[in-house]
């Protein structure tokens, strides 16, 4: 009966339309409520969970995402990868993927890339004769990387869901290769549908506006090097990366570039500090959620009753990428990872498999949930920028899910996916 207050409230409130993180705290304390747990253990346990030097990094994250992103950074992006691709049938969707691969290194956001490559890329691939629903989907589909490829706030998630033992860099190197794949089948599927369908070709950059447009990029992806880098040598933590990361991409916004303007800048400190200020909240939330599941040993039962259904680890994560990939249609990528990785953390730990694997599989796997009504807030956003219907996008979408589908088999069951370049990188 416990267990039903419990799952059961939360459940409940989240289809009575309440957010997410005020359905994990109001179940949490009746939860307390009910078997006469002191309320100031709720509370500590909140107040704990945001209490974190490794959280200062998803604020920094996000707030160096947003000035690149409302600073000019997308649009030249989009630009370097038409040098690269765009000459090619059907180029403007292989820009618009690889262009949310390059942004997806600076912002770890699937939203945010939409937003920005979106607005960029959506139009101009309309103008010139591809179809609308098309140009959303690969715009939505392409917004997917930046979950796996560092720096991605999810995997600073994951870690703080799994109590901190898990290493930050060792999550942001695996997600490079299984990011990396996705992008490039995404293309691949593209390159098939423009032959299909004979869409446009792009026109070849002369040598000397591709040296132009990349000298002004570069100030950009300096980014990346700066976080990776930094943490790579050790200068940095991921923290303090996240931190110089945001100086840099201020100066380069403010001062090299100079596209945005200065009066602009309070509204989009405000922006990141409302976002920030959610992603908090559920996260103190969570955490006391999770108290009262460790309470009544649900962590335990999930891990007795997987053990009983599933032989091997191959159909304990068949099963665990079934069950994900329905939750996520219904709950954001964040709080599923904030209520799942404690549950299934010790039935892994019973199988065997790297938690570090696992991280990136259930990122991959959630993500996927961003692209899916009827939440689907990536998905949402896509439809916003293109002026289509999500109905009409949803039944459009079904052929992207077949690359995504088929590198979330591969990382699944092939480790060494993500697992190779941090023990070759890292140790």
């Amino acid at each position: 009966m416990d267990m039903l207050i419990l799952m059961g409230g939360f459940a409940v409130l989240c289809l009575l339309g309440l957010p997410v993180a005020y359905a994990l705290g109001l179940a949490a304390i009746l939860t307390a409520i009910w078997i006469d747990l002191p309320l100031e253990a709720v509370m500590l346990k909140t107040s704990d969970g945001m209490d974190d030097f490794a959280l200062l990094a998803i604020p920094f994250f996000i707030l160096a995402g947003g000035i690149m992103a409302e600073g000019g950074m997308a649009a030249r992006l989009v630009n370097l990868a038409k040098v690269f691709v765009g000459f090619m049938r059907g180029g403007l969707a292989l820009v618009n993927i690889l262009a949310s691969t390059f942004f997806g290194c600076i912002s770890g956001s699937s939203v945010a890339d939409t937003a920005s490559i979106g607005s960029v890329m959506i139009p101009q691939m309309i103008k010139n004769g591809y179809p609308r629903l098309f140009a959303v989907n690969v715009t939505i589909a392409g917004s997917l990387q930046p979950l796996l490829i560092p720096p991605s706030h999810n995997a600073v998630i994951y870690s703080l869901a799994a109590g901190g033992t898990i290493s930050v860099a060792h999550l942001f190197i695996a997600g490079v290769i299984p990011g990396l794949l996705l992008g490039l089948s995404l293309m691949a599927l593209c390159v098939y549908i423009a032959r299909r369908d004979n869409f446009p070709k792009g026109e070849v950059i002369p040598l000397g506006q591709a040296l132009v447009i990349f000298r002004e990029a570069c100030w950009g992806l300096l980014t990346v090097f700066i976080i990776i880098g930094g943490i790579l040598s050790g200068i940095f933590t991921p923290t303090e990366s996240a931190a110089v990361a945001c100086i840099y991409s201020f100066l380069v916004t403010m001062f090299i570039y100079r596209d945005y303007k200065w009066s602009e800048l309070p509204m989009l400190v405000g922006r990141v500090v409302r976002t920030v200020g959610m992603v908090m909240i559920m996260i103190g939330f969570s955490v006391a959620f999770g108290y009262l599941m460790a309470i009544m040993q649900v962590p335990a039962k999930v891990t007795q009753f997987f053990l009983t259904i599933a032989s091997d680890k191959y159909t304990f994560l068949f099963l665990v990428n079934l069950l994900l990939l329905v939750l996520g249609t219904f709950m954001d990528l964040a709080p599923m990872l904030l209520i799942c990785t404690p549950i299934f953390l010790p039935v892994i730990k019973q199988f065997g498999i790297d938690p570090v694997h696992f991280g990136i599989i259930m990122i991959l796997n959630l993500g996927i949930g961003l692209l899916t009504p009827p939440v689907g807030p990536t998905l949402a956003v896509g439809c916003a920028i293109g002026k289509v219907t999500m109905e009409a996008v949803s039944r459009s979408i079904m052929i992207f899910y077949i690359p995504m589908i088929i590198v979330l088999i591969l990382v699944t069951y092939i480790p060494a996916l993500t697992l190779w370049l941090p023990k070759l990188v890292l140790g």
